[in-house]
């Protein structure tokens, strides 16, 4: 026989070869099926899955922040899905064993990965390398094993301690399953029923809990997917009527996402189509996303006192009208502070240059930078001069977010994106929420916002769309964050799990409950939150909220609501504002159109 290039699994592979090309075999299908075959599916998919060796409890996989994760497979035909649904949790590189000819070369790239998960089948079993290759790297390693197959060869894995996730069920959404497992998108929940080796007996295994979402489909969640075929429609509407290039929707309904699609185009020359995995400028939805989640994280520490004034935090503040404006009414926008100030308006000649140098050190875009301390010296003192309205009414103002955030690094002595990054995205195993985008992403994953013709004078591409927001380096506590839309549909389960997620309490129910509730006496808002408006006129968010609604807009065309009542988060983002303002977006109510969809697609399934 003539010698594969494969070497170390020359007679396996060779074997699997000859078998597949006489029977004929067509690669298997990796299509997922729908609707109630898939919950099906899923469900005998759950009985047949079992956990082995997890007396360390490393399944489901913590500590995502400091972990490198490697998927390796071999001959598993499923392994795309498999690595499709290990990458909605965390950045996983994926290597196919099969391109190398010897075990100790897969282990070298292995090297700078602390965490592998290796997808096995009956067939590479059969191979003593592949065993070695289990104790060794589990030594230096943290190693899940997932195993599809008959059950026959699990006695090979009897010298083996690290975590072995079993599955009998060969199948798209076996392998879909076994992913989540891995990270308790969906709990194991059965024991070995038949002793399968002398280690792996009867009644051995080992129960998770299901800590993160899942990924399924709308009958999962007991709605029925042509229920929610209106919001095709509704999106076809916005896309041709040109309220918005393209846009993405997550709907997660009891834990589980049951819509995650992306819809039109990057720029309306239609190059470049959108995906669920493109990053937005969510604009105000930082309020709640960043500003506000620091803020929780301090006042439960202790750290910061609501009731406490901003002359308290900051000094250059005690000698202005602002001294006695307490944190409570900053955060409930009734502080007296005016709406916004047109910074850029005031920009002189000399304020600014194409080329970065130490004198002009800010970035605000590609070819534009901010002379040194502009901020301090100009934007600062104007916030702080600024006329104040009446106390206690209800006012909208960025200036409250701009003062919050230098409150809480203050308080921490650590950047605002540098804080929320550490405690909040990069824990939780959001791999694209952040400030900053093109310091680590291409341009061609981020969704381009205005054609900029009377500030910056370029398109802005991972460019924070507000002015103010830029002309202070991209970070800001009222603007400045992108992210996907899966990445926000993990941050806020975590709230509507009343603070946990993946295992981790970020913060107690109580916070949670405080920040989100009403909060106000002359308006609708919670601490932060936008909420629920009780006139019921308005239909905000949606028609069919619940008063318990909680979220924010944001002005480039995005929004985040939670509604624990339906135990429901609801994500839409856009760049609406591309090539420049458009109101149709807001005028057409597409965003609240797309939530009522959901909320009667769930009143239907409801239905005896």
């Amino acid at each position: 026989m003539r010698k594969n290039k494969y070497g170390w699994l020359t007679v396996v592979i060779s074997g699997f070869i000859i078998l597949s090309t006489a029977c004929a075999q067509q690669p298997p299908l990796l299509t997922l099926p729908t609707g109630a075959a898939y919950v099906t599916d899923e469900a005998l998919t759950e009985q047949s899955t079992v956990l082995f060796n997890n007396e360390q409890n490393l399944v489901p996989l913590q500590d995502l922040d400091k972990s490198t994760v490697a998927s390796v497979r071999f001959t598993n035909a499923y392994a795309p899905v498999f690595d499709s649904l290990l990458n909605k949790y965390t950045r996983v590189q994926n290597f196919n064993g099969l391109t190398y000819s010897s075990v100790d070369k897969l282990t070298d790239d292995l090297k700078l990965y602390n965490t592998i998960i290796l997808q096995l089948t009956d067939i590479d079993l059969n191979n003593t390398q592949l065993l070695n290759f289990i104790t060794m790297n589990d030594k230096v390693k943290k190693l899940v094993v997932v195993y599809w197959g008959s059950g026959i060869a699990l006695n090979k894995l009897d010298v083996v301690t690290t975590p072995v996730i079993w599955c009998s069920r060969i199948s798209p959404v076996a392998s879909a399953y076994a992913a989540q497992a891995v990270f308790g998108g969906v709990a194991i929940t059965h024991k070995l029923q038949n002793g399968a080796s002398a280690k792996y007996t009867a009644g051995s295994g080992f129960l998770t809990a299901k800590t993160r979402l899942q990924y399924t489909v709308p009958e999962a969640a007991g709605i029925k997917t042509e229920n929610l075929a209106a919001v095709d429609i509704i999106a076809r509407e916005a896309l041709n009527d040109q309220a918005t290039p393209g846009f993405t929707v997550l709907v997660a309904k009891d834990g589980k996402v049951i819509l995650n699609k992306a819809y039109g185009y990057h720029t309306y020359d239609k190059s470049q189509p959108d995906k669920i995995t493109d990053i937005f400028d969510i604009a105000s939805v930082t309020k709640i996303s960043a500003t506000t989640m620091e803020v929780m994280r301090l006042v439960e520490q202790g750290k910061l006192n609501l009731d406490s004034t901003v002359g308290s935090y900051l000094a250059l503040a005690r000698n202005t009208n602002k001294n006695n404006i307490k944190v409570r009414d900053l955060m409930l926008h009734q502080a007296g502070l005016i709406p916004y100030i047109p910074f850029y308006e005031r920009i002189k000649a000399t304020d600014h240059s194409p080329d970065s140098s130490a004198a002009y050190p800010t970035k605000v875009a590609d070819g534009y930078y901010m002379r040194k301390d502009y901020f301090k010296d100009v934007m600062w003192p104007q916030m702080l001069n600024s006329p104040l309205r009446t106390r206690g009414v209800y006012v909208y103002s960025d200036l409250s977010m701009y003062f919050m955030k230098e409150i809480v690094e203050t308080v921490t002595a650590t950047p605002l994106n540098v804080y929320v990054q550490d405690n909040f995205y990069n824990p939780l195993g959001m791999q694209t929420a952040g400030f900053l985008p093109r310091n680590r992403f291409s341009k061609d994953q981020i969704v381009p916002t205005e054609n900029d013709t009377y500030f910056r004078r370029t398109l802005l591409t991972g460019y924070v769309h507000d002015q103010g927001a830029a002309m202070v380096g991209g970070v800001s506590g009222h603007a400045g964050l992108f992210a996907s839309a899966n990445d926000l549909g993990i941050l806020f389960q975590m709230l509507l799990n009343k603070g946990t997620y993946g295992g981790i309490q970020y913060f107690k129910p109580e916070t949670v409950q405080e920040f989100t509730a009403k909060q106000s006496a002359v308006s609708r808002r919670g601490l932060g939150f936008d909420r629920w408006d009780p006139v019921l006129s308005k239909h905000y968010p949606s028609a069919l909220a619940s008063p318990q609604t909680y979220g924010h807009t944001g002005y480039t065309g995005t929004c985040v609501w939670v509604d624990p009542q339906y135990n429901l988060v609801y994500v839409f983002l856009s760049n609406r504002v591309y090539p420049k303002d458009s109101q149709l977006l807001v005028s057409r109510r597409i965003r609240p159109r797309i939530q009522d969809v959901v909320y009667e697609a769930i009143a239907k399934g409801l239905q005896p």
